[in-house]
């Protein structure tokens, strides 16, 4: 009876912590959504301006590309601490680490969707951000290597935390 109790516990325990994790990385436009256009319109010229509209993509490949490989690396990293989570073989300490290194791997997430975010609005570029311990690494798309834009891309990071970081910024084509 204890062992059924333990693992519906641990059942329950890690789907609340997944749906945390997926609200905490959720961003933030998502949530927020101003249906007050389509409501005041009717049906007939909502067709019509979805018939009209142009889509354009912008972001690089190497972005999508530096995206996808940084998520799958994360995600092996969060299967990895989830199995720890749910482990019965894990000790308590061993637990609370995984737990506290998903909480970690969040927190870095949202910061880097900001960073970039933050990027974007300022300098008008795509950009990926990196954060590894204490390091930031900064690619933005631009034609031209720009140190005076580096140095305040550097800069407005750095204001994003409180202790010092190693930034760098590389400019891609």
């Amino acid at each position: 009876m204890i062992n059924k109790q333990s693992l519906w516990f641990l059942t329950l325990f890690s789907l609340i912590l997944v749906l945390s994790v997926y609200y905490i990385t959720m961003p933030n436009e998502l949530l927020l959504t101003n249906n007050s256009d389509y409501t005041e319109k009717t049906s007939g010229e909502v067709e019509d301006e979805k018939s009209n509209a142009e889509v354009t993509i912008t972001e690089s490949e190497t972005l999508v590309a530096m995206r996808v490989s940084l998520e799958e690396e994360r995600e092996e990293m969060m299967a990895d601490l989830r199995g720890t989570l749910t482990s019965e073989e894990a000790t308590a300490e061993e637990k609370n680490n995984a737990y506290e290194q998903i909480k970690y791997l969040t927190d870095i997430k949202g910061k880097e969707e900001q960073l970039e975010e933050k990027i974007k609005e300022q300098f008008s570029l795509d950009n990926f951000v990196k954060i590894d311990n204490n390091e930031v690494k900064v690619v933005a798309i631009k034609k031209d290597h720009d140190s005076s834009l580096a140095n305040q891309i550097m800069k407005s990071v750095q204001e994003e935390f409180t202790e010092k970081v190693y930034v760098s910024v590389k400019f891609e084509k």
